[in-house]
Protein backbone atom coordinates (compact mmCIF):
# COMPACT_ATOMS: atom_id res chain seq x y z
CA UNK A 1 0.00 0.00 0.00
CA UNK A 2 2.74 2.07 0.65
CA UNK A 3 4.17 1.64 -2.53
CA UNK A 4 1.04 2.30 -4.39
CA UNK A 5 0.75 5.98 -2.22
CA UNK A 6 4.05 6.85 -3.21
CA UNK A 7 3.24 6.37 -6.99
CA UNK A 8 -0.04 7.69 -7.14
CA UNK A 9 -3.09 9.87 -5.68
CA UNK A 10 -4.34 9.13 -2.55
CA UNK A 11 -8.04 8.37 -3.99
CA UNK A 12 -5.97 6.65 -6.69
CA UNK A 13 -4.01 4.20 -4.39
CA UNK A 14 -7.08 3.83 -1.99
CA UNK A 15 -9.68 2.64 -4.74
CA UNK A 16 -6.77 0.24 -5.82
CA UNK A 17 -6.00 -1.54 -2.40
CA UNK A 18 -9.96 -2.05 -1.65
CA UNK A 19 -10.55 -3.43 -5.28
CA UNK A 20 -7.31 -5.75 -4.06
CA UNK A 21 -9.00 -6.36 -1.04
CA UNK A 22 -12.44 -7.23 -1.74
CA UNK A 23 -11.25 -9.25 -5.07
CA UNK A 24 -13.37 -6.70 -7.12
CA UNK A 25 -14.45 -7.60 -10.30
CA UNK A 26 -13.40 -4.39 -11.79
CA UNK A 27 -12.24 -1.01 -11.14
CA UNK A 28 -13.09 2.23 -12.27
CA UNK A 29 -10.24 4.36 -13.16
CA UNK A 30 -9.01 7.06 -15.66
CA UNK A 31 -5.84 8.30 -14.79
CA UNK A 32 -3.32 6.39 -17.12
CA UNK A 33 -0.65 6.03 -14.26
CA UNK A 34 -3.15 4.28 -12.11
CA UNK A 35 -4.98 2.58 -14.51
CA UNK A 36 -1.16 0.39 -15.78
CA UNK A 37 -0.87 0.15 -12.29
CA UNK A 38 -4.29 -1.49 -11.38
CA UNK A 39 -3.33 -3.54 -14.05
CA UNK A 40 -0.31 -4.71 -13.22
CA UNK A 41 -1.58 -6.05 -9.89
CA UNK A 42 -4.06 -7.80 -12.15
CA UNK A 43 -7.20 -5.78 -12.01
CA UNK A 44 -9.52 -5.34 -14.62
CA UNK A 45 -10.13 -1.94 -15.57
CA UNK A 46 -12.59 0.05 -16.81
CA UNK A 47 -12.39 4.27 -17.60
CA UNK A 48 -15.28 6.49 -17.25
CA UNK A 49 -16.03 6.30 -21.08
CA UNK A 50 -15.95 2.69 -21.25
CA UNK A 51 -18.92 3.02 -19.14
CA UNK A 52 -20.83 5.09 -21.53
CA UNK A 53 -19.96 2.76 -24.12
CA UNK A 54 -21.84 -0.07 -22.10
CA UNK A 55 -23.99 1.85 -21.21
CA UNK A 56 -25.09 2.48 -24.79
CA UNK A 57 -24.99 -0.99 -25.96
CA UNK A 58 -27.18 -1.93 -23.04
CA UNK A 59 -29.41 0.40 -23.96
CA UNK A 60 -29.50 2.76 -21.15
CA UNK A 61 -28.55 5.96 -22.66
CA UNK A 62 -30.03 6.61 -25.60
CA UNK A 63 -26.99 9.14 -27.03
CA UNK A 64 -23.52 8.82 -25.73
CA UNK A 65 -22.91 12.00 -27.18
CA UNK A 66 -25.42 13.89 -24.69
CA UNK A 67 -23.50 12.03 -21.78
CA UNK A 68 -19.71 12.88 -22.96
CA UNK A 69 -21.22 16.42 -23.93
CA UNK A 70 -22.19 16.82 -20.64
CA UNK A 71 -19.14 15.53 -18.98
CA UNK A 72 -17.09 18.08 -20.57
CA UNK A 73 -19.42 21.10 -19.95
CA UNK A 74 -20.61 20.12 -16.88
CA UNK A 75 -18.05 17.99 -14.79
CA UNK A 76 -15.29 19.25 -16.58
CA UNK A 77 -14.02 15.95 -17.70
CA UNK A 78 -11.20 16.12 -19.92
CA UNK A 79 -11.02 14.12 -23.43
CA UNK A 80 -9.14 14.54 -26.32
CA UNK A 81 -11.56 14.74 -29.52
CA UNK A 82 -10.19 12.20 -31.23
CA UNK A 83 -10.83 9.92 -27.96
CA UNK A 84 -14.47 10.98 -28.33
CA UNK A 85 -14.49 10.92 -31.52
CA UNK A 86 -13.83 6.95 -31.21
CA UNK A 87 -16.42 6.88 -28.52
CA UNK A 88 -19.02 8.28 -30.90
CA UNK A 89 -17.84 5.62 -33.76
CA UNK A 90 -18.10 2.57 -31.82
CA UNK A 91 -21.60 3.43 -30.71
CA UNK A 92 -22.93 4.92 -34.36
CA UNK A 93 -22.86 8.05 -33.90
CA UNK A 94 -19.96 9.30 -35.53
Amino acid sequence: MLALKNELDPGESEAIALALEAGADVLLLDEKRARTVAIGLGLRVVGLLGVVVLAKSRGLIPLAREVLDALVEQAGFRVAPGITRDVLRSVGEA
